[in-house]
């Protein structure tokens, strides 16, 4: 049977396998799931089986273990395509606002309703369902392996020592990665870069300890104001960053890329209805979807000192925080960055207090070549498998794995998402498309097709 004609004949069985896989709570934060997100590896395994891989492992963890599949039966001049994906989800309850039991997937107006339903098991579980299709006859045109983690909701901790210690087995032409979304179904998308990220904690310390300000006002720098004067110096008045060296190794974007990333831009009535922010802020010189994703950032995400509870209390703080981080750039490095910022801070510091920034977590960008053959055959495949030309996009997030893929096994990342951005992940009523699911399982036999006549 063709894989096509197997997919039809068995879609139906394919959708009440996923609410299987759905109904398993691997929330890998929560530790009174532990045993669920054990239960989802082995799920996971025995589907794998199912499929056809001919080596399955569960690969144990200091926290959650790491399923591993392959099926080398292309032999050794085939391609070798290294699949990834996550079967642990975020935390989810009825009251934080889901219209059903997140965990009991419901069917309405073809989507299915689920924690996890897009992020990630729905996509992940259509490159299974794709490699059993093909293996439903015996043979693949590519060499397959799978790697199905249980820790990337709580940033992979344990992930790149698997990747490490198991460089050579997996050791593959190109990776891809199913765990993203595009703007509309038909208009698939590819997202060839990721912004790194870079967290910090700003200490600014004055007083050994807290001060009536009746006696010592006037008299003191408060913290707490000259941290606000720090923070207010990090950026010019255009919205740029003032730190010297920062934008030293960003690259400037191409006219034909600016082109390109302008078919999918979120238009200034869009940006209003999902921030509900009065006005855009910013670089003037790009557009709000290159701010987005093509340019680095450096943000405020909290300041703390003093007294705010209720009430009224006349104090001089000893000392104030704030969290800082940064969006990073394909040859901006987190370290590096760090320094830089770190070395502005201390200049600008004032001699009436004291400032200490330190180092909390730092991963690096990612940036795929667009015209390699692997992302040919990505495009290719969309035409044949979704319907529809896919645009390229830049994500302004991060996914520090594949930073990891690209620097330990030297391999080209390819993310080609089969979800939808508004599928509600990680929030109430997350869902997915039968329809996407459908066309990802023929997407990604499209795929593997296309790889192998490259």
């Amino acid at each position: 049977m063709r894989p096509d004609e197997y997919i039809s004949a068995q879609f139906s069985r394919f959708v009440e396998q996923l609410k299987a896989f759905i109904r398993i709570p691997s929330v890998s934060t929560d530790p009174e799931r532990t045993d669920d997100v054990r239960r989802a590896a082995e799920w996971v395994a025995a589907d794998l089986r199912r499929a056809g891989m001919k080596v399955v492992e569960i690969i144990p963890t200091p926290r959650h273990p790491v399923v591993y599949g392959e099926w080398l039966g292309a032999g050794p001049n085939a391609p070798t395509v290294l699949i990834y994906g996550h079967y642990d989800v975020q935390p989810a309850a009825l009251e934080d606002g889901w219209t059903s039991d997140p965990f009991e997937p419901v069917e309405r107006d073809g989507f299915l309703y689920a924690r996890g339903s897009s992020d990630d098991k729905g996509q992940v579980f259509a490159h299974m369902k794709a490699a059993e299709a093909l293996l439903d006859e015996g043979q693949s045109p590519v060499n397959l392996k799978f790697i199905v983690e249980g820790e990337e909701e709580i940033g992979s901790p344990n992930l790149n020592t698997v990747v490490q210690t198991y460089r050579d087995r997996l050791k593959a032409d190109v990776c891809v990665i199913s765990d993203g979304g595009m703007p509309a179904i038909d208009q698939p998308a590819i997202i060839y870069a990721l912004r790194g990220l870079v967290g910090m904690e700003l200490e600014v310390t004055g007083p050994s300890h807290d001060l009536h300000s009746g006696q010592f006002g006037g008299t003191v720098h408060n913290p707490a104001q000259a941290l606000a004067e720090i923070v207010a110096a990090l950026h010019r008045p255009d919205g740029s960053v003032a730190v010297p060296g920062f934008y030293d190794e960003v690259l400037p974007l191409a006219d034909d890329e600016r082109a390109e990333l302008a078919k999918t831009a979120l238009t200034e009535a869009e940006w209003r209805r999902m921030t509900g922010a009065p006005q855009p802020w910013g670089e003037p010189d790009y557009h709000l979807h290159e701010r987005i994703g093509a340019r680095p950032t450096l943000e405020i995400n909290g300041l703390s000192g003093g007294f705010a509870g209720a009430g009224f209390k006349t104090v001089l703080p000893a000392r104030a925080l704030a969290k800082i981080s940064c969006r990073l750039v394909a040859n901006q490095d987190p370290q590096r960055i760090y320094e830089r910022i770190r070395d502005y801070v201390a200049s600008i510091t004032p001699p009436t207090v004291r400032s200490e920034l330190r180092l909390l977590q730092g991963s690096g960008p990612a940036w795929v070549d667009r015209h390699t053959p692997a992302m040919q055959a990505a495009i290719a495949a969309y035409e044949k498998g979704w319907g529809a030309r896919p645009a390229f996009m830049r994500e302004g997030g991060s996914i520090p794995i594949v930073t990891s893929f690209q620097r330990e096994l030297r391999l080209p990342v390819v993310l080609m998402g089969f979800g939808l951005n508004d599928d509600g992940a990680h929030g109430p009523d997350e869902h997915y498309g039968l329809e996407l699911f459908r066309r990802g399982i023929h997407t990604a036999i499209a795929f593997y097709q296309e790889l192998a006549q490259r």
